[in-house]
């Protein structure tokens, strides 16, 4: 019997479109894909050309996990110290494995670029599952758009980095940061419009980087580099003046969180992948283990050859692992060399970004929940890509890189938004679906499953979720100053206020939940 999700009337937004939407045979993906389509109430109107091994590489380039850990890693240095960096990393490690399991499982029964606000308003309780999927909807949004600018602008200031290092005369100007961001944005927007049909085999290209890129780093170091006994392991700091080194820690535990914060990218490229149910779940793990082991052993790295501590925070680079590269390598051809490889994995990073940022605000856009809906949603004749959202994503990252010409503190402030909110976004799909195995109708059939392990693995990825959210907002030291308050909290406050204005004043009459338009099977 064909049953409706929940008793609204089947509800159809944008254009009447043809059932192939322009799309040859080939891209519109096998007969699972089509039926998980006419599922969830959706037509296909981008190509299906990503299988696994291209999604593999989709996933590790958009999450660059060993590459930003190299920027990040100096932030536990002071909360927590090298301990923390590397106890923390294995508990982030099987942290996050939990949660991206759960969204596995999910991804496998809904596998629609909507991602987290989709399941959620499948899963959530009837009474608040558009509210909830809305907020969400908008936590994802936000995210992905303040990550892709955060990874451009870590690009250009990594250049500057290295002119700085070669260059004894240069003075850093904020302006260059921001030209060299938006050369990186537009860049990546090239990759994403006139050579989106190319998108797997470049994706492919770039987890081969990904790869040998990183053997490239770490050789040089455990050569050429200074090695610290094994005591590093046990160092544990507390620089930042909180009361004991336990708290310092738990604020510490940010950085491998954030390196491995994100795996979600997959999830809003699923409408693009063949055989989406069973090769996203998939993807997903396969991405989120060796890419978790790359950065670990990359921690690793860092720990033993770090050297003297307070002369690489002291560097004139402004990127304290220039600096490490340099005192390991003693040479400034090896240091550009290294560093280079970085900048072009960033900028393949930045590649993947924007094609997920794209997806999820077109999603959303198709389900109504974001302003300028009907313009947004639509999708480029013959292209078969949102380009309206590429170009909306490109005016974001350029917006926030202009506010790096008055301050890069309010920046940095905003890029920091991008970790609560995703971790948010996770939190409240698990428990949405916890609570959909505890009391809802019984779960939609799906491909990959976690099987009787479910219920744990959705609890503890929570249990674990809860902490680390909580200690996202918190600042690196006290007493807090403008310069070094962590204005997370307070950016995040503006958003969902933002957006709970726009869901009283109009979106609850627009918004009415993709669960609408899904019709299951049971």
């Amino acid at each position: 019997m064909q049953v409706a999700e929940k008793s609204f009337e089947k509800v159809e937004f944008g254009e009447e479109e043809s059932d192939d939407g322009g799309i040859p045979s080939e891209y519109r993906g096998t007969a699972s894909d089509r039926k998980d389509m006419t599922t969830l109430g959706k037509k296909q109107v981008l190509r299906r050309n990503f299988r696994f091994i291209t999604m593999l590489g989709f996933a590790s380039t958009a999450m660059a996990t060993w590459e930003i850990l190299l920027p990040l890693f100096t932030f536990v240095l002071t909360d927590g110290g090298t301990g923390d960096l590397f106890w923390g990393f294995i508990a982030a490690g099987i942290g996050m494995s939990l949660v991206y399991a759960s969204i596995a499982e999910m991804a496998s029964m809904c596998p629609t670029s909507g991602g987290q606000y989709h399941w959620v308003s499948e899963f959530a309780p009837p009474k608040i599952q558009k509210f909830l999927s809305y907020i969400v909807g908008w936590l994802c949004a936000i995210a992905w758009q303040v990550y892709l600018g955060g990874a451009c602008f870590m690009v250009g200031t990594i250049i500057q980095g290295l002119i700085v290092l070669n260059l004894e005369d240069y003075v850093w100007k904020n302006y260059h940061g921001t030209l060299l961001t938006i050369a990186v944005i537009s860049f990546a927007v090239l990759f994403n419009t006139a050579l989106a049909s190319r998108l797997p085999l470049i994706e492919s290209i770039c987890l081969v980087l990904h790869t040998v890129g990183f053997f490239a780093i770490v050789i040089p170091l455990w050569v050429m580099g200074s090695h610290s006994d094994a005591h590093v392991l046990l160092d544990f700091t507390n620089y930042g003046g909180w009361p004991s080194t336990g708290l310092s820690a738990m604020i510490g535990l940010t950085s491998p969180i954030s390196v491995l914060t994100g795996f979600d990218c997959s999830v809003h490229m699923s409408e693009e992948i063949q055989d989406a149910s069973i090769t996203l779940p998939r993807a997903i793990m396969w991405s989120v283990v060796p890419n978790t082991a790359l950065g670990f052993i990359m921690a690793i790295t860092l720990i033993f050859t770090l050297g003297d501590i307070d002369n690489i925070l002291a560097t004139a680079t402004g990127q304290p692992f220039i600096q490490v590269f340099f005192n390991a390598t003693q040479s400034l051809a090896a240091t550009n060399a290294m560093t280079a490889i970085v900048v072009v994995l960033l900028i393949c990073c930045g590649i993947s970004e924007l094609a997920t940022s794209s997806r999820q605000i077109w999603s959303f856009a198709r389900d109504r929940g974001l302003p300028a809906s009907d313009w947004l949603s639509k999708v480029t004749p013959g292209w078969n890509i949102p380009l309206r959202a590429v170009c909306v994503s490109l005016v974001v990252t350029t917006l926030l890189a202009c506010i790096n010409l008055g301050s890069s503190t309010a920046l940095n402030a905003i890029n920091s938004l991008g970790g609560v909110s995703i971790l948010g976004s996770y939190f409240i799909t698990i428990s949405c679906l916890i609570w959909r195995r505890a009391f809802g109708r019984p779960l939609p059939p799906r491909r990959w499953s976690l099987g009787k392990f479910g219920m744990g693995i959705n609890i503890c990825a929570i249990l674990f979720l809860a902490p680390v959210w909580f200690f996202a907002f918190w600042p690196l030291a006290i007493p807090v100053n403008p310069t070094n308050m962590n204005w997370s909290s307070t950016m995040f406050g503006s958003i969902i206020s933002i957006a709970l204005v726009d869901y009283f004043v109009q979106a609850r009459h627009q918004y009415v939940g993709p669960v609408v338009q899904v019709i299951r099977d049971e």
